[in-house]
């Protein structure tokens, strides 16, 4: 592994699809990892996944929509191996796939408030490894949304309204900080993430879903892209569909 980012590489939304290949990626280039998601039992079998591979990682299980532990665990993670380098916030969108969000001209202002709930956490995150990256230089916050933030999907109503929010955020933030130092990037993906929960369960129901081998992403894929976007520099987007464009 290189040994020229050694800071340590947060993963907010810990999961099996591009949560963990995000681990994975980072961890190859020295980065220890901290896994943080509300699923504390599945850390587990991450971790073991992560050393074998010979990554330093180690398990904070949180409700990041808990502010205050939220910033609990970033001090607890910062102590463990050191100053946050990398930020990736990427929470599942729904916490049950079989609840379908109202469409977007039956959306009320109180469904609307919900589904923001999945940006605050982002901010608050940002807001407590911020000030260590700019004092440093250097530091990148990623963070991974749909393709509802550029492209109308009415079904998906609220969530298409925090997607776009998310995505903002990013750009904006990497407006702001370029001059000190610091990236932000957003990943934003068109599609069924191979191995992610979503995809397990559509494919657990092809009777429902149809089949799927030919029409999801890779998340390997994606965290080679994320990883060449921090080091390059050269964009704040990358929008990943079936045929990715930058």
């Amino acid at each position: 592994m290189s040994e020229r980012h050694t800071g340590t590489a947060v993963i907010i939304g810990a999961g099996p699809g591009l949560g963990m290949s995000m681990a994975h990626r980072l961890g190859r280039e020295g980065h220890p990892i901290a896994l943080v998601s509300r699923t504390g039992s599945r850390h587990a079998a991450y971790l073991a996944e992560l050393a074998d591979a010979g990554v330093t990682a180690s398990s904070f299980p949180v409700d990041v929509r808990d502010p205050e532990r939220l910033r609990d665990t970033l001090t607890a993670i910062a102590a463990w191996q050191g100053p946050v380098d990398v930020l990736y916030y990427g929470p599942g969108a729904v916490d049950d796939p079989n609840t379908m969000p109202r469409p977007i001209t039956e959306t009320s202002g109180a469904d609307v408030n919900e589904t923001m709930k999945l940006v605050l956490p982002a901010v608050d995150a940002v807001q407590a490894v911020l000030p260590g990256m700019r004092e440093r230089r250097s530091g990148t916050l990623l963070f991974a949304g749909g393709m509802s933030s550029v492209v109308p999907l009415p079904p998906l109503g609220a969530h298409a309204l925090a997607a776009a929010a998310l995505r903002n955020y990013a750009l904006t933030l990497n407006a702001a900080l370029t001059p000190d130092g610091v990236y932000a990037g957003t990943l934003t993906i068109g599609g069924v993430i191979d191995r992610g929960d979503i995809h397990r369960h559509i494919t657990a129901d092809p009777a429902r879903y149809g089949d799927l081998a030919a029409q999801t992403l890779n998340p390997d894929d994606i965290a080679n892209e994320a990883w060449l976007m921090t080091t390059k520099r050269d964009r704040a987007e990358t929008v990943f569909t079936l045929t990715p464009t930058t």
